[in-house]
């Protein structure tokens, strides 16, 4: 953190001095940097290639770095006139059943890097301290020794790592039903467009993670909403929602759901597969934070694919949330004739997943300093969420907190009655707090106002009591 924060500061300071050096001069060499600034020489390489990424300088192998020339006229002209893109992508749109414009803006506030001293609540990764970025870098300098580390890989992914998720997944899933995807996001994007086609409606839990309703708006398709509660999705409203809209795709997160944490009981997790099967209808697993149960959360609940005999359910997992949100590896399982439609589609979208990443993941997971990962996080989440839980009833009890997950990243809060959701996150940025308002987490009419508070990004125990206390100024300012 310290080493980021550095080169962001010298970032800022030869960019300030640019000016002193003409078109083509040449900067100070890098030891006469690390001199003067008191920084490594890893900070001021990695400064110097921002600003060559920005434009503003050029480096030349053994010659130094350069002020870079000034842009031609062909670069400085006016923007052009792009108003008619307007009428072109709207006339496309006419004929769509569903719009496929789609509202990003939940989905970018997880992305989003914090402002200067904002307290990051509504982060959706582990904070770099949190991250194994040790292992991951030795594993992908192993990965790169490989032998044809840097050749073309299988389509569906190495058959070693295929083997290592469905090994994860159990119950009869095999390697050969195993695609190696890049990431959860591109996993799920694939797995709706090859279930559904455009104008079709897929149900989707109430409330569930804004990312999941852009893929779907964007696929043209029309999220139908099924409410869930603190045991997982409601199996009476879920039979209803299949029988009133003839849809043949239910997407959900069994484990830990996001936002609300539930956990989808024992009672209701064959009712589900039942409705589906009958329905002729897939269940799309999106089982993305199972390697993130807290310490003492004790046994968890299998996947719903391991109890699959139908092939009803198509499951989506990915180490992207245990890792690092750059290390982006997931697994896509499924049986039957849905199989190919998933890999002729995953192909034509991205080919492959690159194979340096595939080696590394084999490294990473096969490591012993994986499992003792696994377990620091386990013991580090459950510490901060025991510390966020207690802060919120001590400082903010207005703020209803019916579910606290023993696994995860994150509290859903609900807001007092009348209280302006969108009012509040905006007090709350400006008490140097960012929160995640709960909006753009339903597909319709939201029932309550509601607060996403994620406790995973943030440094420490520290900073999650500075936070709350910053939302409780926002949240005096916005109640009066």
């Amino acid at each position: 953190m310290q080493e980021r924060s550095s080169v962001g500061e010298l970032v800022r300071q030869l960019r300030g001095e640019l000016d002193r050096y003409s078109p083509g001069g040449k900067l100070p060499s890098s030891r006469a940097l690390v001199e003067r600034f008191r920084v490594s020489p890893v900070t001021v390489s990695r400064a110097l290639a921002q600003l060559a990424a920005e434009g503003l300088v050029v480096t030349r192998p053994g010659a130094g770095a350069f002020r870079a020339e000034a842009p031609g006229a062909a670069t400085t002209g006016a923007v052009g006139d792009t108003s008619w893109q307007e009428v072109s992508l709207s006339a496309d749109a006419a004929a769509d059943v569903v719009p496929r414009s789609v509202d990003a803006s939940g989905v970018l506030a997880t992305l989003a890097a914090p402002g200067p001293g904002v307290i990051e609540f509504n982060g959706g990764y582990l904070h770099p301290s949190l991250q194994p970025e040790r292992a991951l870098s030795a594993a992908l300098a192993r990965a790169g020794r490989r032998p044809g580390a840097w050749e073309r890989p299988p389509v569906d992914g190495l058959p070693e790592l295929r083997e290592w998720f469905a090994r994860g997944i159990g119950g009869a899933i095999t390697a050969a039903e195993v695609l190696v995807t890049a990431g959860g996001q591109s996993a799920l994007t694939t797995t709706l467009r090859a279930l559904a086609p455009p104008g079709a409606p897929v149900l989707i839990e109430s409330p569930t993670y804004p990312g999941l309703l852009a893929i779907a708006r964007a696929a043209g398709l029309r999220p139908v909403p099924v409410p869930v509660d603190t045991d997982g999705v409601r199996p009476e409203l879920l039979a209803a929602a299949f029988a009133a809209t003839g849809a043949r795709v239910f997407v959900c997160q069994p484990l830990f759901q996001n936002p609300t944490g539930a956990v989808l009981s024992a009672e209701r997790r064959p009712e589900v597969l039942r409705i589906a099967r009958e329905a002729g209808a897939f269940v799309v697993e999106d089982d993305f934070v199972r390697r993130l149960v807290h310490e003492g959360a004790g046994p968890l609940p299998r996947p719903l694919a391991s109890d699959d005999r139908d092939g009803v359910v198509v499951h989506v997992c990915s180490l992207t949330k245990a890792t690092s949100p750059s290390f982006r590896v997931s697994a896509l399982a499924a049986r039957g004739p849905v199989l190919e439609r998933l890999r002729t589609i995953q192909v034509v979208d991205h080919f492959f997943v690159p194979r340096p990443l595939q080696e590394a993941a084999l490294e990473l997971v096969g490591a012993p300093a994986w499992p003792r990962h696994l377990r620091a996080v386990a013991a580090e989440l459950r510490e901060r969420r025991e510390a966020l839980a207690a802060a919120l009833r001590l400082r903010l009890p207005e703020l209803a907190l019916p579910h606290v997950p023993a696994g995860g990243y994150h509290l859903w809060l609900r807001l007092p009655d009348g209280t302006d959701e969108t009012a509040l996150a905006a007090a709350a940025l400006r008490a140097g707090v960012a929160v995640a308002p709960g909006r753009p987490y339903f597909a319709a009419e939201p029932p309550a106002g509601h607060l996403r508070v994620s406790f995973a990004a943030l440094s420490g125990t520290g900073e999650i009591a500075e936070g709350v206390r910053r939302l409780r100024a926002a949240c005096d300012e916005v109640w009066g």
